[in-house]
């Protein structure tokens, strides 16, 4: 019996290791989505430790299939240019950090994608991530439940619910990412009935709980994600079959969830509204829960006696589908009028951002500033068409070419952070690798094995969500988004058929693939006797039949030099996480300690540059300790060494210009606010700044200082 349990952990030990990273992802998840370099850069050490370990101890498996290998070298060129781009970027801290994420996201991908997996195995790691997040949505239903008007008030601000990521888009996307991969587990005969109707409920509960931050591009994302599940994703039948229960549910709760947002934006008492909201959800959840774990239990008990008619329930459910489907089309055109003039329409609130559209937020258009941001990303790529304008150089593009009045870091669009960053060359490495990858995981959802195929599909749907949202957001930079996704991504890969081995169904002996044919060996049929085979655990790796013995020392020379370099790559990467990490902490303690410990504080910002030598960010916060402390020289001069490592930066140059202007010196306060005005021309605070010197004025640097706070809350 234990060896039958454990037969599965054996044959796909890379289990453990990405199981201890699902904790992670989880823990990101409770708190900014790990949006914070302090939060996802030691993760990234951890991650890297785990793959090395497993890369140690799993020498000799089954390389992975082609397709697989072609997306981790691609992944691994595309994160090799982000680091490149460090060099003509104008601000290279902001590169550095942009392409440690991306150093991130190849390392899950790597560890979750590399070595083979097995159904029962890649069912237990989506599931558990799955209802993680689910646990954690029911979590935060039932803290609201409980919550006074104040605490409402600032976990769902202007109505959105932003607690637990801190960005009410961000929010949705954590929940409807495990949406799906809940929707499509339900659906697999072989995980246990009660199971399945679990996950039916957590589904219910995760697009709720979404509805709480009423996120536009999730309102159109989904839809998509639902047609292309469909359309490319096989088990049509069982995913209608599914999503009727489900969808019903939904909707039953979703006007009682909705009004909450509804009654905060009028500034109306919400307690008992969300307590609604909550027993509306959590009673759909049961009875959606209820229902589908009873179906799947009547199926498994079905399974064992004579099946009816053949495919009779098949068909129902078909033409079920097909019916549904047509009301749905002519019921969604019936409401949208022409659909010319709706087009139309959602353009101009497109281009015409914020207050175009009005009426409820979900319903109101497509008005944001987005048009501009992704306006300003096009025009940096066609001035840097080749390697763009580095990893994470946005905003001060942005501040000097933008319209509207926000101060975006980033594009909102993964492919235009991607276009406009890295240029043609690191898009097409981009490409490569995601379209590898995905080729690989379409492969795997096609498996023989169901319940390989089914996981693989969930796990491709859960991905497709995160890039169909974060095609007009910015979810690349919240770690908590971007790595469970690509960890889905190397999950559906590492179900993908391989050239020495295919996965063996649970039970089974594992399986060869004649090279150049589609037929199947059993390691029985050749005669094997192998004990561990016949456990379910592949066999040892060894030398096959017919290979010529390798001379003495022949490869020895190549073995050393792979493992010289590959020690030297794990320790580049090691270093390329650890000191912007250990210079974060640096800063966030130095910014925590300045008023009772000024003299400490200056210290821990000296080893936070010393960390980090090219970002600007120590001598920044430092510049503005020593504002507040009317320390004008040594505020001056931190403010000058930020501009040698960040020559663009608007706020130093301001700064600096403030501390001449107050100083008396005319000439060089003039010159500098010039520049500042130049390089965040919209900003009023800089052109008054400047009208003031011009007048023959002084600018008074403290209460410049006092006015940018303020400015930074209203804006917050």
């Amino acid at each position: 019996m234990t060896a039958k349990l454990t037969a599965p952990l054996r044959a796909a030990p890379a289990t453990v290791a990405c199981l201890v990273a699902i904790a992670l992802f989880v823990v990101w998840a409770t708190d900014q989505a790990g949006y914070p370099l302090t939060h996802w850069a030691p993760g990234g050490l951890a991650l890297l430790v785990l793959l090395g370990i497993a890369a140690l101890a799993l020498r000799g498996r089954p390389r992975p299939a082609m397709p697989v290998l072609v997306a981790v070298g691609a992944l691994a060129a595309y994160t090799a240019f982000s680091y490149l781009s460090i060099a003509w970027a104008a601000s290279p801290g902001d590169a550095f950090e942009g392409a440690d994420r991306t150093l991130l996201y190849l390392l899950v991908f790597a560890l979750f994608a590399w070595w083979p997996q097995r159904g029962s195995t890649a069912a237990v790691l989506l599931v558990v991530w799955t209802l993680c997040i689910a646990g954690l949505a029911l979590y935060v239903l039932l803290h609201l439940a409980g919550a006074s008007h104040a605490t409402l008030a600032s976990a769902i601000p202007g109505g959105r619910l932003e607690y637990p990521s801190g960005y009410p888009n961000a929010n949705a996307a954590q929940w409807l990412m495990a949406f799906w991969p809940a929707l499509l587990l339900a659906r697999e005969r072989r995980l246990p009935w009660a199971l399945r109707g679990l996950l039916a409920g957590a589904a219910v509960l995760l697009a709720e709980v979404a509805l709480l931050s009423q996120s536009r591009g999730s309102l159109y994302a989904t839809p998509i994600t639902a047609v292309l599940v469909f359309a490319l994703l096989p088990g049509r039948t069982r995913t209608f079959a599914l999503l009727v229960p489900v969808a019903a549910g939904v909707a039953a709760a979703a006007p009682a969830v909705l009004r909450v947002g509804d009654h905060l934006r009028a500034g109306e008492a919400v307690p008992s509204r969300v307590h609604d909201a909550s027993t509306a959800t959590l009673l759909a959840a049961l009875v959606v829960m209820l229902i589908v774990a009873a179906g799947a239990a009547l199926e498994a008990r079905r399974a064992g006696h004579a099946p009816g008619p053949p495919g009779l329930l098949h068909r129902l459910t078909a033409a079920a589908a097909i019916v549904v489907l047509v009301a749905v089309v002519a019921g969604g055109l019936a409401a949208a009028g022409n659909p010319v003039t709706r087009a139309e329409k959602a353009w101009h609130s497109f281009k015409g951002g914020y207050g175009i559209g009005g009426g409820n937020r979900l319903l109101s258009g497509l008005g944001s500033n987005r048009y501009d941001f992704f306006r300003v990303a096009l025009d940096e790529f066609e001035a840097h068409p080749a390697g763009g304008i580095g990893a994470d150089n946005f905003q001060q593009q942005y501040l000097r070419h933008g319209h509207s009045n926000e101060t975006p870091r980033y594009p909102h669009s993964v492919e235009l952070r991607t276009l406009s960053q890295s240029g043609v060359i690191g898009t097409l490495l981009a490409l490569i690798g995601l379209g590898a990858a995905l080729v690989a995981a379409m492969g795997a959802a096609r498996s023989p094995d169901r319940l390989a195929a089914g996981v693989a599909a969930a796990a491709v749907a859960g991905f497709g969500y995160w890039a169909i949202h974060g095609s007009v957001d910015w979810f690349w930079e919240f770690a908590g988004l971007g790595a469970p996704a690509f960890a889905m991504l190397g999950l559906a890969c590492a179900l993908a058929p391989r050239g020495e081995s295919a996965p063996a169904r649970d039970g089974e002996a594992p399986v060869a693939t004649a090279p150049g044919r589609g037929r199947r060996v059993d390691a029985r049929a050749e005669g094997g006797t192998d004990p561990d085979a016949r456990a379910g655990e592949e066999p040892a790796p060894g030398p096959h039949r017919g290979d010529a013995p390798d001379p003495p020392g022949g490869r020895r020379p190549a073995v050393i030099a792979a493992t010289i370099l590959g020690a030297l790559v794990f320790l580049g990467a090691a270093l390329a996480l650890l000191g912007p990490w250990l210079s974060g902490l640096e800063v966030e303690q130095a910014a925590r300690i300045w008023t009772r410990s000024p003299g400490t504080a200056y210290a821990r910002l000296e080893d936070a540059a010393g960390l980090n030598p090219l970002s600007s960010q120590p001598n920044l916060t430092a510049g503005s300790i020593a504002v507040r402390r009317d320390e004008l020289a040594r505020a001056d001069r931190e403010f000058a060494r930020a501009l040698s490592r960040s020559p663009d930066d608007a706020y130093a140059t301001l700064e600096r210009g403030a501390i001449a202007s107050t100083r008396g010196e005319r000439a060089r306060a003039l010159a500098l606010l010039a520049r500042a005005a130049a390089l965040n021309p919209r900003d009023p605070l800089t052109r008054q700044a400047l009208q003031i010197a011009r007048r023959g004025g002084r600018v008074d640097v403290r209460r410049l200082n006092e006015a940018i706070l303020l400015q930074a809350e209203q804006l917050a």
